[in-house]
This record gives structure tokens, C-alpha cells and sequence, in this order.
């Protein structure tokens, strides 16, 4: 694969933006046409605004997604089988989201460190990539006057498709196939990749946080 890595299109949905504290719903990643996806009961509150947006609930220890039950894996599994899957591909490896670099990285890398699951995971994963600072260095707004850098909006821009954005895994598909549409060169790539080896240790200190 270009780049010289291999690129894992994933995505998070969560009980809420509060990234030193909620827990997740919903983990998805794709690469070309091999798919993850796992629900986890979380063990916060959904937050209201969340719910609203997903349609994730909890009743009774169980998840529900706009009122149908869906199956969970405890999240220290659902971790687990997730650095399973990223191990089949031939590393290096970069997990690239929407966002990364303020979201799903640091509730990722949190959730890693509390189940001590951490190191395991840095010798299969390299960096995240962030296509949402990718996006704004390939199409910055004076170029697009009024131009949304969403990913619901960039999709129906360059791709005229519209999709469940609250979807973890229709997230994941959309945004490999914007990438790929893209095509951005190595140089872009680099300019939004933040490296495992440090990214923690800088953004999230031990105990730092709630975890």
C-alpha cells in the first residue's frame, strides 16, 4: 500500500464528547474489504445529546440501538479482538479517523492504557492519521469558500453521497473511500500522523485522567 503502511479507516461512537471520560459504544474499522465492528456495553451514563444522535440506550444491562438489541463484547474484549484484527495486516500500521488527534485517539488510547493493553497495542499500530486536519491542509476553506471540513459534508462534497454519520462502521467505510478518492500524497499523509510512541505519553499522562 502507498505511504509505505498499511491505513485502517476506523471510527468511534461514544456516551458522549467528554474525552477524558466517556466510554464506548460502538468500535468499527475497515481496510479495503476487511471489516471490525463490536458494540460494548459501556459503564457511563449515555449522555442525553448522545443518545439523541446515535440511538444508543441502555435498559437493564443491555444495549439497545433505536430500540433493537444489539449484541456487546465486554470492552476489554471487544480491545483485544481490535489489536487482533489490526495484527493481520503487514505493518506498519496507521489508524486514521476523522478527528483523531482531539477524539478517537486520545478515548482510544485511554481505554488501552486501562486495561493495560497499551503496549500491546503500540507494536501494531504506528500513528493515527487525522483526515479532518488532512482535509483542511488539501482544501482549505479560502479555497472553498463555505465549504463544511464534517465528514457528512466533505463525503456529499466530493463523493454527492449522503449516510448515517452516527454510524461507527458507515463512518469507517465513507472515510476510506473519501481517502481513496483523495489519493493525497505521502508529504500531506505525514503532515497529520502522530506517532504512537509519543502521542500518549504527551496527551495523556498516567492517572492524568479519569480512565
Amino acid at each position: 500500500m502507498a505511504y509505505g503502511a498499511t491505513i485502517v479507516f476506523f471510527d468511534l461512537q461514544t456516551t458522549g464528547l467528554d474525552t477524558p471520560w466517556c466510554h464506548i459504544t460502538q468500535l468499527s474499522a475497515i481496510c479495503k474489504d476487511n471489516i471490525f465492528n463490536v458494540y460494548t456495553r459501556p459503564s457511563r451514563l449515555i449522555h442525553p445529546e448522545a443518545i439523541r444522535r446515535t440511538g444508543f440506550t441502555v435498559n437493564n444491562g443491555r444495549l439497545y440501538l433505536r430500540r433493537r438489541r444489539v449484541r456487546t463484547k465486554p470492552i476489554i474484549y471487544a480491545l483485544t479482538f481490535f489489536i487482533d484484527y489490526l495484527s493481520k495486516f503487514p505493518g506498519p500500521v496507521l489508524l486514521a479517523a476523522h478527528n483523531a488527534k482531539k477524539f478517537d485517539a486520545p478515548v482510544l488510547s485511554r481505554l488501552l492504557q486501562k486495561f493495560s493493553l497499551w503496549q500491546r497495542f503500540q507494536q501494531v499500530v504506528s500513528g493515527f492519521v487525522d483526515t479532518f486536519m488532512l482535509s483542511r491542509k488539501l482544501y482549505p476553506c479560502h479555497l472553498n469558500p463555505g465549504m463544511k471540513h464534517s465528514l457528512k459534508s466533505l463525503v456529499y462534497e466530493f463523493l454527492g453521497e449522503s449516510f448515517d454519520a452516527y454510524n461507527a462502521l458507515k463512518n469507517a467505510m465513507m472515510l476510506q473511500k473519501l481517502f481513496n478518492f483523495w489519493r493525497p500524497s505521502s508529504f500531506y499523509v505525514e503532515e497529520v500522523t502522530f506517532f504512537t510512541e509519543d502521542f500518549f505519553l504527551k496527551s495523556y499522562k498516567k492517572n492524568q485522567y479519569p480512565i
